[in-house]
């Protein structure tokens, strides 16, 4: 591989930045300085180097967000802050994009991957990834209600797949989904005349959130994702 393509791939900077860099004389091949952006490397044994900072090469990306409320799920937007402006310097940003989304007002577990196949596998409808929200509700809610949404409930021209639900006590609850329909959580709970004042996603397929903290960013491997 070219050494400017890897340093793009590495998300130093666009191939013209890039080259500047590397006409500085900042970047190091085995610990000998290359000038040339078309010297060819071997991107997984050659230990490559940015101002002594060694560079790693992967093709895929994972990372998991704890999103912040008030930010959109989406690369970029012209008005509203987007969950790209959540992650820290370190994370490698080049083709990452969100698996699926979150609503502006909701919490919780977000992936991002530059692995376009995964999160096209990953929101097909048979993949049916379960989705666990922890939600807080308006109006106490009964067993019966709790049974409809295990069941399936009419949320406006579609019938929900079978939940799993969880009571923690009158006012929240675990729910568990295997869709993905917009705003689908609020609308279920409409379903059984309730609603929900706070909503934050615990899990998605095998990752969960744990100890991440509110708006921060961790990278994960493939195999913890599938």
């Amino acid at each position: 591989m070219r050494l400017d393509k890897f340093l793009v791939e590495c998300g130093i900077g666009s191939r013209s930045e890039v080259k500047k860099i590397i006409d500085q004389r900042e970047i190091k091949v085995n610990d000998i300085i290359v000038t040339s952006p078309k010297t060819n490397i071997n991107e997984i044994s050659d230990n490559v180097t940015y101002n002594d900072n060694k560079l790693e090469y992967k093709e895929f990306r994972y990372y998991i967000l704890n999103k912040k409320a008030g930010y959109i799920t989406a690369v970029e937007d012209p008005k509203e802050k987007t969950v790209m402006e959540l992650l820290p310097s370190w994370v490698i940003k080049k083709d990452l994009a969100p698996v699926g989304r979150l609503d502006k007002d909701t919490e919780g577990l977000l992936l991002l991957t530059n692995d376009g196949k995964l999160n096209h596998k990953l929101l097909a409808p048979k993949s049916h990834v379960n989705k666990t929200y922890y939600v807080e509700l308006q109006e106490s809610i009964s067993e019966s209600d709790l049974k409809k949404l295990e069941n399936g409930v009419d949320i406006g021209g579609y019938t929900t797949m079978p939940a799993q639900v969880e009571k923690i006590d009158n006012f929240k609850i675990y729910l568990t989904i295997k869709e993905g329909k917009f705003h689908q959580v609020k609308k279920m709970l409409e379903a059984v005349q309730n609603k929900v004042i706070y909503l934050k996603r615990v899990k998605f397929g095998k990752l969960e959130l744990n100890s991440l903290e509110l708006g921060e960013v961790k990278e994960v491997k493939l195999d913890e994702i599938v």
